[in-house]
């Protein structure tokens, strides 16, 4: 694949999570839904970072701020601090002596604003690559 279909690939996989996420919130699975945020903001910074580096293959990694960091974004502060945040809802969503206390802390309330962050984070990112 070319860096186009890279990005393409990774942007449309990272869009048709949305979908999924607003489905597990809408069921009440806030835990998952922040789950499949974290995956959502991933692949787009994937794909953003594809078209700001050579070599084709992001890292193998989870990290959200870092990925971030490695594009050419012009991410706010508040959007990386977040960043470095909502990379927990992949730690504590997979890892059983943190997946009680997360469940206790994604309330409606908890994760209706992170699923904003995210919606929000996606669509600014996403722009840039179409």
């Amino acid at each position: 694949m070319d860096q186009h279909e890279l990005v393409e690939f990774w942007r449309k996989s990272a869009d048709h999570g949305v979908n999924a996420m607003d489905n597990l919130f809408s069921a009440g699975n806030y835990d998952w839904a922040l789950f499949i945020g974290h995956l959502i903001v991933e692949k787009i910074l994937k794909a953003r970072w594809i078209l700001d580096n050579t070599g084709g293959i992001p890292p193998k990694t989870h990290n959200l701020d870092k990925l971030a960091r490695e594009t050419r974004y012009p991410f706010s502060e508040e959007q990386l601090t977040w960043l470095v945040q909502a990379s927990d809802f992949n730690l504590e969503t997979r890892y059983p002596d943190y997946k009680m206390e997360f469940y206790k802390r994604a309330t409606k309330d908890f994760a209706e604003l992170h699923v904003a962050k995210v919606k929000e984070l996606f669509e600014c990112v996403q722009k840039t690559l179409l």
